[in-house]
């Protein structure tokens, strides 16, 4: 299977020396078939539409799962799928609207009907809403969501161009997601910071060992994005990499947001005081990097239990994914550090109401809860003792967000099986949790993984909140002296679960973008 998957799978028309094309509009100019990296081979005509950014597969579900594309220009979205690459009996699908400028070239379809816990293989094309020409087409894969016992392989990271570190030709572009792709996984969990909007990348990066860093470079990437083409360029410079395409191509994705999407460490109602920023609200960056965020990723809305980002991936009888979205919801930082009162909000009344009814509802084997933010890791917002994440940097009983977050735990304490994966910190790490250790006991013990970045500066260790009882088993992070470690020097990671279909144990592994394997651990299933 997994051989077949790979070599399946056809970068179809993608240049190693791809260019990012202008994204605020389906041009009906210049053709952008004779741009590198549009898509496009020296055959084709010039007025037919081009597939800019390559495809991606998301939010699967037993039945089928979601297809998002990119076009150039007005046109219909066409999805072919099949049981085998040279697509015999093959099935079509058709967008129920065309792309078109109103969003950003970008679409979407829905497969149904497909044939649980298999490979499918899928060919996306476009025709032009006026011409009907049609473009090359490119080539992907996903498998759906078993109904049955399977082995399944998962990957999860986050932070991706981050730091002024982003596509190296040098060194191959991003090659971690290379990394993932060779390993076949069937699911990535995309942790958040899927681009860094409040992130600028410079064309060369002067390394204090006398080496530079050289980087692709784009319009958009110039300066902190404030417009909603300024936020919808973000994710097109990600898609100019070989790799970042590759592996969109080649797994299903469950993608979350986090801070780096809209600007750094922001909460519902702050004002900005950054002279980098001529739109001070982050109410209204918010709004538009979350419809840039929604245009560009493969996320089907009609899942998410708002509309917006927290959402349930039912993967079969031995896992539930359950996607939290623990940006949009959170209170003031300014209430979460050292002024933190008895209650505070990270997920908000709705959310945790969901989360708990959920998980105490799942009969999967595995509850992989997906968070953005970490338990127990001290994340200070600044020097005057704001928090960004869910710890609120003391000892002692639950306060600020640490009490919704111990209000969740309580409720599932009889839910077995439970495990926390999460990025953001820039390290990887494994921490275990328990009420022996803790100043709140009212839980199970639990593990949580952590790991990244994909693209983006090595930072950490952290220190550790001791109000649920951690223990950090095992941390892999750059030293004091080389913090904002380049992709250079391997602190850059993912982490992949393998859950195997007949014993039901779950593997974790943390690993570093060069597939270099660091720490292993098996649970066993209660």
């Amino acid at each position: 299977m997994k051989i077949s998957r790979r070599t399946a799978i056809k970068a179809t028309g993608l240049s190693s020396a791809a260019l990012l094309l202008p994204v605020s509009a389906c041009s009906n100019g210049p053709d952008a078939s004779a741009t590198p990296g549009a898509g496009s081979s020296p055959g084709l005509l010039a007025d037919r539409p081009s597939l800019t950014h390559g495809v991606a597969a998301g939010d699967v579900r037993a039945d089928g799962g979601l297809i998002w594309a990119r076009s150039d220009r007005p046109a219909h979205l066409i999805v072919e799928t099949a049981a085998t690459p040279d697509f015999a009996n093959a099935r079509e699908f058709r967008a129920p609207a065309p792309l078109t400028p109103e969003t950003d070239g970008t679409g979407r379809v829905r497969l149904v009907g497909l044939e649980s816990g298999q490979d499918i293989h899928y060919r996306v094309r476009l025709e032009d809403v006026d011409t009907a020409a049609a473009s090359e087409p490119i080539t992907g894969v996903f498998r759906t969501a078993p109904t049955a016992p399977d082995d399944i392989r998962l990957h999860w990271s986050g932070d991706v161009a981050g730091q002024g570190w982003g596509i190296n030709p040098d060194v191959g572009g991003m090659t971690g997601f290379a990394a993932m792709a060779d390993r076949n996984p069937h699911l990535f969990i995309h942790s958040g910071d899927t681009c860094y909007a409040d992130g600028p990348i410079e064309e060369t990066v002067a390394l204090d060992d006398g080496r530079t860093w050289r980087n692709v470079t784009a319009d958009a990437k110039n300066k902190v994005a404030e417009t909603l083409d300024e936020f919808r360029g973000q994710y097109a410079y990600n898609l100019t990499d070989d790799n970042c395409r590759r592996f969109n191509a080649s797994v299903a994705q469950v993608v979350q947001w986090d801070d780096h999407e809209t600007t750094n460490n922001w909460y519902a109602g702050e004002i900005l005081d950054d002279d980098k920023y001529t739109e001070k609200n982050v109410d209204v960056l918010a709004e538009r990097a979350y419809r840039a965020f929604h245009e560009w990723q493969p996320l089907d809305e009609k899942m998410a239990v708002d509309g917006r980002v927290y959402r349930k991936i039912a993967y079969g009888p031995l896992l539930d994914v359950f996607v939290l979205d623990m940006r949009t919801y959170k209170d003031d930082n300014r209430r979460a550090g050292a002024g933190a009162g008895e209650d505070g909000t990270i997920l908000g009344a709705k959310q945790v109401r969901w989360l708990v009814d959920e998980v105490r509802a799942s009969r999967a084997t595995w509850k992989v809860i997906a968070a953005d933010l970490p338990i127990g890791i001290i994340v200070p917002d600044g020097k005057n003792g704001d928090q960004e994440g869910v710890a609120d940097g003391r000892p002692g009983a639950p306060r600020g967000r640490e009490s919704e977050l111990a209000k969740v735990l309580s409720a599932i304490k009889e839910v077995t099986n439970v495990v926390w994966l999460t990025a953001d910190v820039h390290y990887t790490a494994a921490h275990h949790y328990s009420p022996e250790r803790a100043a709140f006991q009212n839980f199970k013990p639990f593990w949580e993984f952590v790991s990244g970045p994909l693209n983006a500066g090595a930072f950490g260790p952290n220190d550790m909140d001791p109000t649920f009882g951690p223990e950090v088993v095992y941390v892999h992070a750059p030293d004091e002296d080389n913090q904002n470690a380049s992709p250079l020097d391997d602190f850059q990671h993912f982490g992949e679960v393998d859950i195997d279909g007949q014993s039901r144990d779950m593997t974790v592994r943390l690993l570093t973008t060069r597939g270099n394997v660091l720490w292993e651990k098996t649970l066993r299933p209660e």
